[in-house]
């Protein structure tokens, strides 16, 4: 017996050491074994890489699997081998599977930083990326395109990924459909986690995009399913469809700015997805349509305060006999058992109607092509605060067909619609954002063509039986868990960290300023002790932090650097918020300022309660740098040659230098030009930004030198606001020229010597296209 036992432990400890000889299995441990390793693989094989970083290598993968032996390039655990440097990943051949990755430190060598080819003859099919994550894998340059994972051939598949970050131009994922051998190419792109992707700051910033304009006649039959879409904020379009017979189901949008957009092809399915918005921002959005055929079933809105373009469901204008890269018609699409709950005015029609601009705009720009065959049946509506106005005709919806619609608007009153009936329910919450009917609503499903093909609600239950209207059949169901995170993207990964606790650093020296910045932590507070620093190199951040004083008049920053250099200078990802502090220059160096280059992510600026004085550029935002938000509060500003230039995205490509300036309650005196200078060039009406916040401030013998004669100047910025301001002796011809056809507008400013704030309905912009 006892050597039974014992034979039997030495063959499972056989069994168990089975991977560690097995001739499949081969670990490498440099690019250059890799490279060899790749050589000779067969269908079965796996390469292992050893754990650790593994910098500036391109891996060409080429191979022939097979689907029950497929070809494999493995983590030795995943998320301890990192692709870092100047790295990329090409697939060539067919059954071949790269998991658990982890891309971080570096950016692509080219197009794309996972390809599904390796040259136009050698292209991936069959093939699978997985369990990866890739995040702030950006080109040094805003302006420099690639994709994150781009997708040629046939049936591949990016799952269970994590990828977040993306600043540069391009969207983070494509499809391209270039030649015969990548249509009908039945790709996926399931159970992956789509994490932030801050605004770009202009358009070429979507999560996905499947095809472009000129493939878009093309049947692409890609699957999008069981994601979560995270804070996806680059533009207005997260996923822009642009190919025929693409799928989206059972997807999550949360909190993310933009919509779901058939931009271009047709017949898209849209079914079981979940939108979820704060209640509070109107940047998100929910579904877009334009093009024919789309069906649009079983949909979850909720908190979507977005309008337009981005409300909870936009139904476009077209362009009569359209240019294949701009807006079709919309025909014989269908939005079936859908739910909406406290959306705002979320069903909008005729969306992007723009005849008044027939003046500054080509014919092939006028979208006067209304909707037609549509049909919006058997949906629910729910507001906990009645809304007047919850369908919005931005042009007469003449070709919609209503049927079997229920709206609880609270009693009040709206625009009667046969088909939209006025019902009193109540709702009841499932789990967090998800509200439902408490009750069967007594209104008969309406029986379209093919409706009977809507066989299950969202949920997965069955629409045979006892049907109802709205996304969900029963009014009894367990949490769907939505948010459970383990259901998407790699399992070892987790973007749970906790913040540590600010630390405060006291400072008393200027020769210490820079060394206690170096020192800190993201997030600390740099507490600088009174007196007067001399300052004579640029102050370097890189990291979140907060510089301030208990007392500005007794903590005095004099920058004697440089002609042209900045006394902050502020770096990727270096986010400053400036307290209580003043600042003085000789008028030859800037207050603050972008780096000139390089700059591959976000910077940020907030400054209040300071006093600012005898500088160049208050602040200088040099070409390709974005920071989401640039704020100053409580300031003063005087005796500057310039101000606040953000105007160097001047290629007209849609692109500007913040998404939010904000100005409240400063005090500008003595500002010979560039007062503020904010520029957003080219004719994009699909791009809503960016956004001007002039208030409660006060102007004061600036603008001298201005060569426009205009003191604000906002040329092509979205949202404009200047209230509540004074404006006097300021030798300039206009205080400010703002786009009436926009979202520009001007109230309770005081007005003396300084010209005045013109309206023009239509401002004359270069087309982008």
């Amino acid at each position: 017996m006892t050597r039974l036992v014992t034979w039997l432990c030495f063959l499972f400890i056989i069994g168990a050491c089975g991977d560690k000889t097995n001739p499949n299995f081969k670990t490498v441990s440099t690019p250059e074994e890799l490279e060899e390793a790749l050589k000779n693989v067969q269908a079965g094989d796996n390469i292992v890489l050893a754990n650790g970083i593994w910098k500036d290598v391109q891996i060409k993968f080429i191979g022939e699997g097979t689907e029950d032996k497929p070809i494999t390039i493995k983590a030795e655990t995943p998320g301890k081998v990192f692709i870092e440097g100047v790295s990329d990943l090409k697939f060539g051949g067919k059954y071949l599977v790269v998991d658990g990755l982890h891309f971080r430190n570096g950016h692509s060598t080219g197009d794309a930083v996972i390809e599904f080819r390796v040259d136009e003859n050698t292209i991936g099919n069959y093939c699978t990326i997985t369990n990866c994550v890739i995040e702030d894998f950006n080109k040094m340059h805003r302006d420099d395109t690639d994709l994150w994972v781009l997708f040629w051939g046939r049936h591949n598949t990016l799952s269970n990924s994590y990828i977040a970050g993306k600043t540069n131009r391009g969207p983070t994922i494509r499809v391209d459909l270039e030649g015969n051998e990548s249509i009908n190419n039945y790709h996926k792109i399931i159970n992956n986690h789509f994490g932030p992707r801050p605004p770009k700051g202009g358009a070429s910033g979507e999560t996905i995009q499947i095809g472009n304009s000129f493939s878009s006649m093309s049947p692409s039959y890609t699957m999008v399913a069981n994601n979560l879409f995270e804070e996806c904020n680059g533009e207005v379009e997260i996923i822009s469809s642009k190919t025929n017979f693409n799928e989206f189901r059972n997807n999550v949008f949360y909190k993310s700015e933009g919509s779901l957009v058939t931009r271009h092809g047709n017949y898209c399915t849209i079914d079981g997805n979940y939108f979820i918005g704060d209640g509070k921002n109107e940047n998100i959005g929910g579904i877009r349509i334009i093009n024919t055929g789309h069906w649009v079933t079983n949909n979850y809105f909720y908190n979507i305060k977005g309008k337009n373009f981005r409300s909870a469901l936009a139904v476009m204008n077209g362009i009569p006999k359209s240019p294949q890269n701009r807006y079709n018609q919309v025909t014989d699409v269908v939005v079936a058992y859908n739910t909406y709950i406290n959306c705002d005015s979320p069903w909008q029609f005729g969306v992007g109607q723009n005849l008044s601009q027939q003046d500054v705009l080509p014919s092939s720009e006028i979208r006067s092509a209304r909707p037609i065959r549509t049909i919006i049946a058997n949906n629910v509506i729910y507001n906990e605060k009645g809304d007047t106005s919850p369908i919005v005709e931005h042009d007469k919806a003449d070709g919609v067909i209503f049927k079997s619609n229920a709206i609880n608007n609270q009693g009040i009153n709206f625009k009667a619609y046969d088909g939209l009936e006025a019902v009193s329910f109540e709702v009841k919450e499932i789990a967090e954002n998800i509200l439902i009917p408490s009750s069967k609503i007594a209104i008969e499903p309406y029986h379209g063509f093919e409706f009977e093909k809507i066989s299950k609600d969202l949920v997965g239950n069955s629409r045979a039986k006892n049907n109802s209207i709205g996304a969900f059949v029963s009014t009894d169901f367990k949490d769907p868990k939505i948010f459970d995170r383990s259901k998407y993207g790699p399992s070892w990964y987790s973007i749970k960290a906790e913040a540590p606790e600010p630390k405060t650093i006291a400072v008393g020296k200027a020769e210490n300023l820079q060394s206690k910045i170096n020192e800190a932590n993201n997030g600390d507070i740099i507490l600088l002790e009174e007196g007067n620093y001399q300052i004579g190199k640029s102050l370097i951040i890189n990291k979140k932090l907060t510089i301030q004083s208990s007392d500005k008049s007794k903590v005095i920053l004099n920058y004697s650097g440089a002609e042209n250099s900045p006394l902050f200078q502020l770096h990727p990802k270096g986010f400053l918020n400036l307290k209580n502090v003043t600042l003085k220059g000789n008028n030859a160096q800037h207050a603050f300022a972008s780096l000139q280059e390089n700059m591959f992510t976000h910077f940020g600026l907030t400054v209040s309660d300071c006093d600012i004085s005898d500088f160049n550029y208050v602040l200088k935002v040099y070409k390709e740098s974005f920071a989401e938000r640039t704020t100053f509060e409580n300031t003063s500003i005087s005796n500057c040659e310039n101000g606040m230039e953000l105007s160097e995205e001047t290629n007209d490509k849609g692109d500007y230098n913040t998404e939010y300036l904000t100005i409240n309650n400063c005090r500008f005196n003595n500002v010979k030009s560039n007062v503020i200078d904010y520029y957003r060039g080219g004719y994009d009406e699909s791009t809503i930004g960016g956004n001007l916040l002039v208030t409660n401030s006060t102007f004061t013998n600036c603008g001298a030198q201005e060569k426009n004669g205009i003191l604000i100047n906002s040329h092509g910025i979205v949202n404009v606001d200047i209230s509540k301001n004074t404006f006097k002796n300021n030798p300039v011809k206009l205080v400010a020229l703002l786009w009436g056809a926009k979202n520009n507008t001007h109230s309770d400013n005081e007005i003396s010597n300084s010209g005045e704030i013109r309206v023009e309905e239509n401002l004359e912009m270069k087309l982008m296209y």
